[in-house]
């Protein structure tokens, strides 16, 4: 009989064949199966999948939800295999997925996050600098942080002004060109990174103070921090980053600002709106139309600014 153990990595391979990165779930399921083995079982209960996914008493009730939403996908795979596992059922936590609405920032949020972003201290300097450059590269590109993250040395190429996004979201690759203002940051972000690891071992574009790849989550907490001593996100007790803007809604400021941009040119959005799909890497225009819905005052312009020739009842 297989163990969890080797259907979780047969489920990860599978799952990452068919596009899905599935970087957090794989790292969420393992430390699920580390428990499993605590508890001396060898199959998956939802019983003891909904104690596993409500250990953390600090974070919310979404939060639960999610990692029990992993376990059950996963669950449903190996339960095709070896029917002693059971599936948790849905909603047995009575939370409704919604998707959050987006915080569009301000030009003035974007410089005062940049600003605090500075004041980061750290042994050689690193963490300031990388979190400042990756909050101006996420509002001028409308990257995924993940993206951002997942950069290697040969995916900038500064002096063509482009950035090779490999294999995101869907397994997507694509290319990204860059703003000469852009381009002007990323060459200072490698003059001082060059100096101060002299020079980097590591393939990776964005490096820590250790000259190790970055730690995702550890940038989500510094951009917490800084978003709280800016004021744009409530303090929260012990180390919750609480509720508040994210570095995920740079890339929606960014959609956004492009699209009210060319409403208030009175440009037909609609020849427009597959260029803006493309750059950002969704997998079909209806994504990028999302933003006319959620955000108020797109979907004003999008009807005070109606061009006659996308007039016509058109759904």
């Amino acid at each position: 009989m297989k163990t969890l153990q080797t259907h979780l990595v047969e489920y990860i391979a599978a799952r990452r064949a068919l596009g899905t990165r599935l970087k957090e779930p794989a790292k969420t399921l393992r430390h699920f199966i580390k428990f499993l083995a605590r508890k001396r079982s060898v199959h998956i209960t939802a019983s003891l999948a909904l104690e596993w996914s409500q250990q953390s008493k600090q974070v919310q009730r979404a939060t639960w939800a999610r990692k029990l939403s992993m376990v059950r996908q996963f669950a449903r795979w190996v339960h095709a295999i070896d029917p002693r596992h059971q599936i948790p059922p849905p909603r047995l936590l009575g939370v409704r997925h919604r998707r959050n609405p987006p915080h569009i920032y301000s030009d003035e949020e974007i410089a005062a996050l940049m600003a605090e972003a500075v004041k980061f201290d750290s042994d050689t300097g690193m963490k300031s600098l990388n979190l400042e450059t990756i909050i101006g590269l996420l509002a001028a590109t409308g990257l995924r942080p993940g993206e951002a993250f997942a950069l290697k040395m040969e995916d900038v190429d500064l002096k063509a002004g482009m950035l090779m996004i490999r294999e995101s979201k869907f397994g997507k690759t694509r290319q990204v060109p860059i703003h000469p203002s852009t381009i002007m940051a990323l060459k200072r972000y490698v003059r001082r990174r060059d100096q101060i690891l002299r020079p980097p071992e590591e393939s990776c574009f964005f490096l820590s103070d250790q000259g190790t790849p970055l730690d995702a989550s550890t940038v989500r907490t510094w951009f917490c921090q800084i978003s709280r001593n800016c004021g744009l996100r409530e303090k929260s007790a012990g180390h919750r980053c609480g509720r508040g803007p994210r570095l995920q809604d740079l890339r929606h400021t960014f959609a956004t600002k492009r699209l009210v941009e060319w409403y208030r040119a009175r440009e037909n959005v609609t020849v427009q709106l597959p260029k803006l799909s493309t750059y950002l890497g969704h997998s079909s225009v209806s994504c990028t139309y999302w933003y006319i819905q959620a955000v108020p005052e797109l979907l004003a312009l999008a009807t005070e600014f109606q061009l006659p020739s996308s007039r016509g009842g058109h759904s």
